[in-house]
């Protein structure tokens, strides 16, 4: 993230928003769907890695 955060503050002081650079607020929405997406399949069947890289393998990709 950049270092241009502003915050906008009320009367007393207190910081109540902030105001961020759109590629930090993309980046941010884009891990939040990768968080999403990570607890949709939270409950998916999970398999060894080597089995996984054994499977590319055959399959050609690596």
């Amino acid at each position: 993230m950049s270092e241009a955060l502003q915050y906008l503050t009320d009367e007393a002081g207190k910081k109540t928003a902030v105001v961020l650079p759109l590629p930090d607020y993309e980046k941010l929405l884009e891990d939040l769907d990768d968080l999403a997406a990570i607890a949709e399949r939270r409950d998916e069947p999970t398999i060894p890695h080597e089995e996984f890289k054994a499977g590319l393998r055959r399959d050609g990709i690596l």
